[in-house]
């Protein structure tokens, strides 16, 4: 529950890109769980009205990218949130 840094600002965009990547001990659970905190986060974040989490997913840990893009993104008051898991292809 420490601090933690945001990766990309776009200011004048208002944009915050979040970055992942899974490995042995964050799967779809893990980084669920994180991108919830995130998103939590970002919501009372001045220059933030879009946030897109990049999950990049090589060794395909996550088993139903689709679901957990689904489940995740949101319009939640002035933020929208999107969700995008890659590689994709099964």
């Amino acid at each position: 529950g420490g601090s933690s840094r945001m990766d990309f600002l776009l200011k004048a965009e208002r944009i915050v890109l979040e970055v992942k990547k899974t490995r042995r001990g964050l799967g779809a659970k893990e980084v669920g769980a994180q991108l919830l905190v995130d998103i939590a986060r970002y919501q009372a974040h001045p220059d933030c009205r879009h946030l897109v989490c990049f999950v990049y997913d090589p060794t395909f840990i996550i088993g139903n990218p689709a679901g957990l893009e689904a489940d995740l993104a949101r319009r939640d008051g002035n933020l929208d949130v999107t969700i995008l898991i890659a590689p994709s292809e099964r």
